[in-house]
């Protein structure tokens, strides 16, 4: 699994606990988008101090973006397989014409 690389430049494992900014900066979302992932219970968290700051362990966060790869992946697979059973059906408007004008 890949480490991610947090914004404000502590790559490695300097930070073993993101921030909500640091998650949605990583994730390309904004805070609120992250803060809802964590409500909602689809992206664990706990929360740290009297002021109840949400924080991320690096390694969740990493889990959740694997997890989220790997139902990409199967969410292709199945539409691959839904329509490989399905027939072709042809949109020319010449093979239209034709089947008309030899049917009659």
């Amino acid at each position: 699994m890949n480490s991610v690389d947090l914004p404000n430049g502590h790559g490695g494992g300097l930070a073993r606990f993101l921030t909500l900014a640091d998650t949605a900066e990583i994730l390309n979302i904004s805070a609120s988008q992250a803060y809802a992932l964590v409500r909602s219970g689809e992206l664990p968290a706990i929360k740290i101090g009297g002021h109840g700051h949400w924080r991320i362990e690096r390694a969740i966060l990493e889990a959740y973006i694997q997890a989220k790869y790997e139902e990409a992946r199967r969410l292709s697979l199945w539409h691959q397989s839904e329509w490989a059973s399905a027939p072709e059906y042809s949109f020319d408007s010449g093979a239209r014409d034709h089947n008309r004008t030899s049917s009659t």
